[in-house]
């Protein structure tokens, strides 16, 4: 996904406790030097990791997804002589519009809120469009020089409100781990499997039915995640100077450029402008992550089995979006090009796509409509290898109950 929080990897702490939540594994820490370096090699096997998955009636059995990732490595991994000019005529076709919107509403409060509220929608688009930016900054996959990329990332970063540095690292560990139940908890949905749910106690399965809502989950939770939760070290980040360097640094960012705007147009017209984009541009991302990685068939593996290719084609959804919302989303629909190779360039996605069709073959396709499925699924069930939701857990309960 891509909008995610690097706090997640505490609030799955309300689920799982510490000796439920394994530490990070050899091969999981080589994935996550290999992200962070962007090194060729970042998408090859890596410790014990099995190179070619074998489970069974599954049609990524028959393709050797570890030689299709390098062949799509060598051929879009690689940046060409005119991706830096293309993300710059990306950077420009999105950064102008989107700060004229920001201008548009704080004109139109003079007039009716409403108009404020409708010029927020495609002000909100925009905004995730440079999340996504910032997103291939972290990844290196933006410009060629890492200079230009963490400059790009960080000055975003003050309007997605989201720390990149610290962002970068929790991300970098969502790809290394994704699909991973020995090593869930980074940067990802939290996810507890059936087992887990029924060994809790009654209070804490309401929590987590609360928690897996989809008005909570998106439209509650997800925006005070990025207003308020990302303000704040949480748990080992206390500890972390890297993570308090990107979080602090971040606020005083906020506090200079928003308090001059404060200053400038006042502190409720800033207020009621930024927080409807916040707010909105939060919740899309949040329903693009949770879809992307969420649904009945994605890939979920215990760590002696999983692997990272497989994970990357079959835990990671090609969301199939209109034209307009493919734009303003970046091309992240086609997440699992993204997961298996995420030095692409966004702009080359479709492209890669399209040269290997076979990964679109096994690949979860979803569309737009198909996505609102996706909710109802909550709980790993590890021995049916699916998503169920909670309907489907009580279901199956009653069938195996004794007459």
């Amino acid at each position: 996904m891509l909008i995610h929080s690097p706090q997640n990897t505490d609030s799955s702490r309300l689920f799982n406790s510490k000796k439920d939540r394994p530490l990070l594994q050899e091969n999981s820490d080589a994935q996550y030097k290999n992200e962070m370096s962007g090194s060729l090699g970042e998408n090859l096997p890596v410790g014990d990791t099995p190179s070619n998955s074998t489970v069974t009636d599954n049609p990524s059995d028959a393709l050797n997804l570890q030689s299709i990732g390098i062949s799509v490595l060598k051929k879009y991994g690689i940046r060409r002589a005119d991706d830096n000019r293309r993300s710059v005529i990306q950077l420009i076709t999105t950064l102008v519009p989107f700060f004229a919107f920001l201008a548009i509403m704080i004109a139109s409060l003079q007039y009716a809120y409403w108009i404020t509220l409708l010029l927020a929608v495609p002000t909100a688009g925009l905004l995730v469009r440079l999340f996504i930016f910032q997103h291939d900054c972290g990844h290196g996959s933006f410009f060629s020089s890492r200079l230009a990329n963490d400059s790009l990332g960080r000055f975003i970063s003050i309007f997605t409100l989201t720390p990149y540095d610290h962002w970068k690292r929790s991300h970098a560990m969502h790809h290394a781990t994704s699909g991973n139940l020995d090593n869930r908890g980074q940067g990802d949905v939290p996810t507890i499997t059936v087992d887990e749910y029924l060994a809790m106690s009654p209070l804490k399965q309401l929590g987590y039915r609360i928690f897996r809502n989809p008005i909570f989950m998106i439209m509650i939770g997800v925006p005070i995640n990025f207003i308020f939760l990302q303000r704040t070290p949480l748990g080992s980040d206390i500890r972390n100077v890297g993570a308090l360097r990107s979080i602090f640094g971040l606020n005083l960012m906020m506090l200079l450029v928003f308090g001059g705007a404060m200053m400038a147009f006042g502190v409720v017209p800033v207020l009621v402008v930024y927080l409807p984009v916040i707010i909105l541009a939060s919740s899309i991302g949040g329903w693009l992550f949770y879809v992307q990685h969420q649904y009945e068939d994605t890939y979920w593996a215990r760590k002696e089995d999983w692997d990272f290719h497989k994970s990357a084609v079959t835990g990671s959804s090609y969301y199939e979006l209109p034209r307009i919302l493919q734009w303003f989303t970046g091309n992240i629909g086609l997440h699992h090009i993204h997961h298996l190779c995420s030095r692409i360039p966004n702009h080359r996605l479709h492209d890669c796509c399209e040269e290997f069709p076979e990964l679109e073959k096994i690949s979860k396709k979803i569309t737009l409509r198909g996505s609102l499925d996706c909710w109802r699924y909550s709980l790993v069930d590890e021995k049916n290898g699916v998503m169920i939701g909670f309907r489907e857990l009580r279901e199956q309960r009653l069938a195996n109950a004794p007459s």
